[in-house]
C-alpha cells in the first residue's frame, strides 16, 4: 500500500489529518507562492495551479509508493486574493477591510498517486462572514503574530475564531484541507475511506 504525504508546512492541515483519523508524512515543497506568474491568475486559478506544482515538486523527492496531498488556499474578497499579509500593516489593513463583511475562502486540492501514475485536483470554496472589529481587536489581534502566515490574515481555528460570525460551506475547507473533498477525490481514485484510514498509514512526521 502506498504511503500518504502531506505536502505541506500548515500544522493546521496536518491536525485536519489526526484528527480524521490519516496518519502522514509532511515533506514540504517549499514553491514560492508569491511567484509572478501567479499574478495574472483569478484566486481559484491560482489555488489549483499551486496546489499542482506543490504535488509535482513533492513528488520529484519521494521514491516509494505514496499518495501525495497538495493544497493552496486564499481568501477572495471583491474579486482579489488575498494571501498571506506576511507583515504587521498589511495584516492590519486587511482585518480593518474584513471587518463586517464577507469574502470566500478558496482552497486548490491536488492528490498524486505514484503508484498508479493518476493525478486528480479540486477545489473547495467556503463564505466566510466577519464581524464588526475595533481597533483595539484589531492591534490584538496582529500583535499575536498569527495572522502573517495564514491566507486572508485568520483562521478559523485560531485566535480569530472570535470575529468569524459565520461561515456557509465546508468548516475544514477554511481551516487549509477540505476533509469531504479529500474523502471524495479518494474515492475517486478508488480507495474506499475505511481503507485511507486504516490501511494506508504513512510514517508519522
Amino acid at each position: 500500500m502506498p504511503s500518504i504525504i502531506l505536502a505541506s508546512a500548515s500544522p493546521s492541515r496536518k491536525r485536519l489529518l489526526d484528527a480524521a483519523g490519516i496518519s502522514a508524512r509532511v515533506i514540504v515543497s517549499n514553491v514560492d507562492e508569491e511567484a509572478a506568474i501567479y499574478e495574472s491568475m483569478t484566486p481559484k486559478e491560482m489555488v489549483i495551479a499551486l496546489a499542482i506544482v506543490k504535488a509535482h515538486t513533492v513528488r520529484e523527492l519521494v521514491t516509494e509508493p505514496s499518495i501525495i496531498i497538495a493544497c493552496d488556499s486564499t481568501f477572495e474578497f471583491e474579486g482579489k486574493s488575498l494571501g498571506k499579509p506576511l507583515n504587521p500593516e498589511i495584516a492590519t489593513q486587511r482585518a480593518k477591510m474584513l471587518s463586517g463583511n464577507s469574502g470566500v475562502l478558496h482552497t486548490g486540492h491536488c492528490i498524486i498517486d505514484t503508484n498508479r501514475d493518476i493525478e486528480i485536483s479540486d477545489i473547495a470554496s467556503t463564505k466566510v462572514t466577519f464581524g464588526k472589529m475595533s481597533e483595539s481587536e484589531i492591534a490584538d489581534y496582529v500583535a499575536s503574530g498569527e495572522p502573517l502566515h495564514v491566507a486572508g490574515g485568520f483562521t478559523l481555528d485560531g485566535l480569530s475564531s472570535a470575529f468569524i460570525d459565520s461561515i456557509e460551506g465546508d468548516y475544514t475547507n477554511v481551516i487549509g484541507l477540505s476533509i469531504p473533498l479529500l474523502r471524495a477525490m479518494t474515492t475517486q481514485l478508488g480507495y474506499s475511506w475505511p481503507d485511507l484510514k486504516n490501511n494506508l498509514i504513512g510514517a508519522t512526521s
